[in-house]
């Protein structure tokens, strides 16, 4: 059985790294007594991929793993169970299983959604206030020239983040910035490319311990950037399976 589980990972837990992360919940699964299903051969492993590693640094409200189970309890249960072991700083939110022929969450991403905020003790170091951080940057996406290098393992290449900013706003509580931006395989955009093309078009340089960034939600894509919540995708475990 496939099971998609949301998470959250907050305060300190941001300077965790991505395979910190993984050992994290690995440790986790046997700890909740998870039936989690192992991998064959000389070096059997827990079956585990997440969606979206998340930036060193970077704070998220919807991370995604998949695991494959075995049996499993209901989703209530086994959330309960998964947050009795976790540590300050990461919540699970929902645990729900998948199709059988469900793909994998690292396969199917396609979009993220951001809020970024200025720090106030920042302000000074870019000449200007928040508003008027959060309204020249809006101004640039919508106006200016977003080409920019890109450095990749590869090498260095050429990218205009133009089209693949999907919405752009203040933040709903009017506090920061709201970014959708495209990710995955295909076309990944980091927050922090946006901010540091609109650095460079003020002459400014890239602050990067100014902003605080959040991840809301990961996202796939349906079919013409009709986007759903890998969440979506599962659905509730009423009683225990196998």
């Amino acid at each position: 059985m496939k099971i998609r589980i949301k998470f959250s990972k907050q305060g300190a837990m941001k300077f965790i790294g991505h395979l910190d992360t993984m050992r994290y919940f690995q440790k986790a699964m046997r700890r909740a007594d998870v039936d989690i299903r192992y991998s064959e051969g000389f070096s059997p492993h827990q079956i585990m991929s997440f969606a979206a590693p998340l930036g060193v640094g970077l704070t998220g409200s919807g991370e995604y793993l998949d695991i494959e189970v075995l049996s499993t309890d209901s989703s209530v249960e086994m959330v309960k169970r998964l947050n009795e072991t976790m540590v300050e700083g990461v919540e699970v939110l929902s645990y729900r299983l998948l199709p059988d022929n469900a793909e994998n969450a690292m396969s199917i991403v396609a979009a993220c959604d951001y809020t970024i905020v200025l720090r106030d003790d920042y302000e000074n170091g870019l000449s200007m206030t928040a508003e008027e951080f959060y309204t020249g940057i809006l101004d640039f996406i919508e106006n200016g020239n977003l080409n920019i290098v890109k450095k990749t393992k590869k090498g260095e290449k050429e990218m205009d983040l133009k089209p693949l900013i999907y919405k752009a706003h203040r933040a709903e509580n009017g506090d920061g910035l709201f970014l959708q931006l495209s990710s995955g395989s295909a076309a990944n955009v980091k927050p922090e490319l946006v901010l540091e093309a609109y650095c460079k078009s003020i002459g400014k340089e890239y602050p990067q311990f100014a902003f605080r960034i959040n991840r809301e939600e990961v996202y796939a894509d349906a079919g013409d950037h009709d986007f759903v919540t890998l969440e979506s995708f599962g659905e509730e475990i009423g009683e225990k399976i196998g």
